[in-house]
């Protein structure tokens, strides 16, 4: 019977934590709160947004870079060969 009351107790508790809880989130302090964590997260996002584009354009530039590298030097075995058929 004393598990009943225990449960019952508990069932009340969380009805009135999650009452208060309710009333305290839809508050206009919170709701200001949530407007200014919001707007941080966008400032954030873009600052984010800037720094991948920037790596995005090394990246690209680092990949145009190493490709002339491989035709350059591709370039210089072909005249090797050739050259050393000649010989």
């Amino acid at each position: 019977m004393m598990k009943h009351y225990v449960r019952l107790a508990c069932f009340v508790g969380g009805a009135l934590f999650g009452s208060v809880g309710v009333k305290l989130l839809a508050s206009k302090d919170a709701k200001n709160a949530y407007t200014h964590i919001t707007a941080a997260g966008l400032r954030m996002k873009d600052s984010v947004m800037e720094t991948v584009t920037s790596v995005q354009e090394n990246a690209a530039d680092i990949l145009a870079a190493a490709k002339d590298i491989n035709e350059a030097r591709a370039a210089k075995d072909a005249e090797a060969q050739v050259d050393g058929q000649e010989a």
